[in-house]
């Protein structure tokens, strides 16, 4: 079964698009089919190549990439890569997988690589074993040489904290050496929400929000920039 990812570049600036794929390539998951200047030659790229997900630029001259993304079939999914922040929240109304700002990380790339394999291609290789969290109200974690069972509806935030996790609980704190990553990819999408590299809170918990916090049980939680337009996207639609 396919599990890698046909990606495509597009974006008018060379030097953006030879970093990109620079980082791409030492990816192994990751196959860089094309990489076009402007949106003319990625709809011939289209035409003639499987693509699973394009790397798009907003900002770009004749065709943006936001009208470029409209026109495209929508199964094949859109990152979008700029230099302007301001075109995040347009970039979200079409569903896209993640909004990149450039200049972008090679660990930033690999969070929405990560990210858009847990949506889009797990799924698809394993319909038939019930291991999907919106299905389920718990999961277990390895704690203190056992594993613990922590149900959704008890867990109010994690924080990461170098080499292991804290899961908050109504009556408890679980320490777990796990990844965050490892642990988002668990939760239900619908009820749990990343707002920094080291907070996964849930939803219905939150007491209150500002653009740089989050207030859960009197505890600030920080909302960082690289997550700060999907929080937004997500609690205005709550």
């Amino acid at each position: 079964m396919k599990n890698t990812i046909n990606c495509l570049i597009v974006d008018d600036e060379p030097m953006a698009r030879e970093i990109l794929e620079g980082h791409l390539k030492k990816i192994e998951s990751v196959v860089v089919v094309g990489s076009c200047k402007n949106a003319v030659e990625a709809f011939n790229m289209l035409s003639s190549q499987n693509i699973d997900l394009i790397f798009l630029d907003i900002n770009m001259p004749e065709i943006s990439g936001l009208s470029f993304a409209k026109s495209i079939n929508k199964k094949i999914k859109v990152i979008f890569t700029t230099a302007y922040r301001e075109y995040a929240i347009d970039g979200f109304d079409l569903r896209a997988v993640d909004y990149l700002l450039k200049p972008i990380s090679f660990e930033r790339l690999l969070q929405s690589i990560s990210k858009y394999h847990h949506e889009h291609i797990v799924p698809r290789q394993s319909p038939q074993v019930n291991l999907n969290p919106e299905k389920s109200d718990f999961i277990f974690v390895r704690s203190e040489r056992k594993m613990i069972k922590i149900n959704f509806s008890d867990l109010d935030y994690i924080e990461s904290l170098s080499d292991y996790l804290k899961l908050y609980t109504n009556n408890k704190v679980i320490v777990t050496r796990e990844t965050i990553s490892s642990i988002e990819a668990k939760l239900p999408k619908n009820d749990f929400l990343r707002v920094h590299r080291s907070y996964i809170v849930a939803i219905n918990k939150i007491e209150s929000f500002t653009q740089e916090f989050i207030e859960i049980k009197k505890k600030a939680i920080p909302i960082s920039r690289t997550y700060k337009n999907d929080v937004k996207l997500r609690l205005d639609n709550v």
